[in-house]
């Protein structure tokens, strides 16, 4: 039976503007939509020198001030916050110049470098932070390789500066001031000290600088920095910097010939291990400073 005309191009046009369901589903490889959404693409394998650029160390050198002054207030409401219930007679002025006080207040000021690195590898660059930064799983084998080279470097700066000790006192030693503040220093020089310093010369500077200028003069470039870092608590222990200035070569080193930065970290690691670890023996298990660092 046939439609009367008018009946008919309504039909028609109905059916023209009627919008095809099946063109709208995601289609898979076959062909055939799925009627469900594709979950979104994997991040780009990048290496570290293609993901940090020169404004991002920009943006470093920018935040560290406002980190160090942070990290100093939250320190002082805090201590003036417990400092009622824990006994604490220092005042807070006086509390600055303490060792325990100064390393945590350094912790703090860590803890805040740190999260600006994770939320600016998150957000501006879409990579998780120890990935961008060259972190690789190390097997087992290698983690006691590294730590072993990291131990031998020890070995062979203790033995330089036992031919050549630097025959002034420098700011370091100061901190020494107790058993427990020489606990605390060796938690922190082993623990927390290696990983982020090597998180932020061997991690975001090596990565920063190697495409641009080359792997040699990264090198370089972050075992300077490194050196230039401990010139406040070793000044005019100049051996000292110079050992430290070497070591920091051999991190580079390492850094740059394995395209990675864990064996700088487990190095790092390793020879702050050792270092300290005679430190506690040579003073009498921390009871003894009057040999200080072979003097």
């Amino acid at each position: 039976m046939r439609l009367h005309p008018v009946v008919e191009r309504r039909s028609l046009l109905r059916n023209v503007n009627m919008p095809n369901e099946a063109e709208n589903l995601p289609i898979e490889a076959g062909g055939a939509p799925t009627g469900e959404l594709q979950p979104p693409p994997a991040p780009i394998d990048l290496a570290p020198g293609e993901i940090w650029k020169p404004r991002d160390l920009l943006l470093f050198v920018a935040i560290i001030p406002f980190a160090l002054l942070a990290s100093k207030i939250v320190l002082l409401i805090g201590y003036a916050t417990l400092r009622p219930f824990t006994g604490w007679h220092a005042k807070a002025d006086l509390a600055q110049s303490d060792t325990i006080f100064l390393l945590v207040q350094q912790c703090v000021f860590y803890l805040f470098i740190l999260v600006f690195m994770f939320l600016l590898a998150q957000l501006q660059h879409q990579q998780p932070l120890w990935k961008s930064l060259g972190w690789k799983r190390p097997t087992p084998q290698q983690v006691l390789g590294y730590l072993a080279g990291g131990c031998g470097l020890a070995l062979a700066a203790s033995f330089w500066l036992w031919l050549l000790p630097d025959t002034q006192a420098f700011p370091l030693e100061k901190l020494f001031s107790s058993r427990t503040a020489s606990i605390a220093i060796g938690g922190f020089a082993i623990f927390i000290a290696p990983v982020v310093e090597e998180v932020v010369f061997r991690g975001l500077l090596f990565a920063i600088l190697e495409r641009p200028v080359g792997i040699p003069i990264a090198v370089v470039t972050t075992a300077i920095l490194f050196a230039g870092l401990h010139v406040p608590e070793y000044w005019h222990a100049w051996n000292h910097l110079f050992m430290i200035l070497v070591v920091g070569l051999v991190f580079s080193l390492a850094r740059g010939a394995s395209g990675s930065l864990t064996p700088s970290i487990l190095f790092h690691i390793g020879y702050n291990s050792l270092i300290m670890v005679g430190f506690f023996f040579s003073t009498q298990h921390f009871h003894n400073f009057s040999g200080f660092m072979g003097r």
